[in-house]
């Protein structure tokens, strides 16, 4: 049970590894539409799919007799609210091996959409639905979530419906490591905007946004990027910032309710008599950390969360960019990043999902800062040197990057192109 600030503490330097034992974890998400009628599919096609993607191996997870996702050996797929789908991966050693598990699992997700007939959209945001039109599924945190969300964040429920993103998860060897990464992966958030932007289209028309997904997610209940994240945040300091975070859900057995009127606090002090004021045990505060919707988050690894999901192409270039500073290259990485002033950070944040690369930064575009720090990634996937078979380490997943610097155009910039010149959905769809 926990009662004290100690515990969160000590929780947090759980998740302390060696160096050589470090991983990779990486999840991202799909938007799932009907051929026949381009409207997202609804729950009774997500059984059918679920269903038919057991003869891969694949096991059903339920939840009161109703399948919500799958899992096979550490992968889970998992179910978002408006039935867009998660793949959450193992933990693995680089990017060579993650790269690899994704490649699998869009060929297995591809044998089944295309036997039932759906369309996959690799995008930040949904391109062709209104928020009324996207059915839900019956998941039971979701109908609290859609209840208590929007009172806080008046775009919520197009995050939890109409939103799908990249999320890369890291390890730390220390807690000054931790306190190293978390500082960097922060202040990268608004070149996180700009290089991986993947959703300017929204209802079917250019929505003059190139990440409108970073939009909703700055204007989401629990979301953002706090100034307190940008300073040498502790682990001291990170359990006093979730203590006194608001709860948006309580698990007592099988169900949930809101908790929207309490703090973490207030439950380590057996405050909150809808659940008889009992403590919270290891999995409330797991729940508490995954339900802070902010662009990164700790747990007992780092979250890395500012990311639009992408196609194939780019697939694996977040992650290989992001390891190669954090991984390969850290101490070079803070230097640079450590000179930069805090306010000038998140004006360029707020600014980023429109402006993109033309957003200024310490009087520099982000398109200057992407290009250096590209070459530090690539740096740091040398120093690693990780070799696939064909002997070539992981700087080979950063040529997405290298043509986006190269041509100012991002995936964002070519979607407008390419769905502007004759509105025409095809082109949103997975190839």
């Amino acid at each position: 049970m926990i009662n004290n600030k100690e515990q969160i503490i000590k929780y947090f330097q759980s998740g302390i590894k060696d160096k050589e034992n470090f991983k990779i974890g990486i999840e991202h998400e799909k938007f799932l539409f009907n051929k026949k009628d381009n409207k997202r599919i609804d729950y009774l096609k997500i059984k059918e799919m679920f269903s038919a993607l057991l003869e891969f191996g694949w096991n059903p997870i339920l939840e009161k007799g109703n399948i919500i996702g799958l899992n096979k050996g550490g992968k889970n797929i998992t179910l978002e609210p408006g039935n867009q789908i998660e793949l959450s991966g193992e933990k693995l050693n680089n990017i060579h091996e993650a790269c690899a598990e994704s490649h699998d699992y869009l060929f297995e997700l591809k044998q089944v959409t295309k036997r039932l007939d759906i369309n996959i959209v690799s995008a930040g945001f949904d391109p062709i639905s209104k928020l009324n039109e996207i059915p839900n599924n019956p998941k039971q945190r979701y109908k609290l979530m859609t209840k208590d969300m929007p009172l806080d964040g008046e775009l919520s429920l197009d995050m939890m419906y109409r939103t799908c993103g990249t999320q890369l998860n890291i390890d730390y060897s220390s807690e000054k490591d931790f306190i190293k990464k978390f500082k960097i992966v922060n202040s990268l958030v608004p070149i996180s905007i700009a290089l991986f932007a993947n959703s300017s289209i929204v209802e079917k028309k250019k929505s003059n946004f190139l990440s409108y997904r970073s939009k909703v997610w700055q204007n989401t209940s629990r979301g953002g990027l706090p100034k307190i994240f940008l300073e040498n945040l502790n682990f001291e300091k990170y359990a006093d910032f979730i203590i006194k975070f608001p709860l948006l859900f309580l698990q007592n057995k099988e169900n949930y309710i809101s908790g929207r009127k309490y703090t973490f606090g207030d439950f380590m002090n057996k405050k909150i008599n809808e659940i008889g004021n009992r403590l919270p045990n290891e999995n409330d505060l797991s729940n508490h950390l995954s339900t802070i919707f902010t662009e990164n988050r700790l747990k007992k690894y780092i979250e890395l969360r500012s990311m639009d999901t992408c196609g194939w192409d780019c697939l694996c270039s977040g992650p290989a960019f992001y390891i190669g500073i954090l991984y390969g290259n850290l101490d070079e990485t803070y230097d640079l990043i450590s000179k930069w002033e805090n306010d000038k950070v998140i004006n360029a944040y707020l600014e980023a999902p429109q402006k993109g690369f033309n957003t200024q930064l310490m009087g520099k575009d982000l398109l200057y800062w992407a290009s250096n720090l590209l070459e530090l990634s690539r740096k740091g996937l040398d120093n690693r040197d990780i070799l696939n078979k064909s002997k070539k380490n992981e700087t080979l997943f950063l040529n997405h990057l290298q043509r986006v610097i190269y041509n100012k155009k991002t995936n964002a910039d070519h979607m407008i192109n390419k769905f502007s010149k004759n509105e025409d959905l095809d082109e949103l769809y997975d190839k």
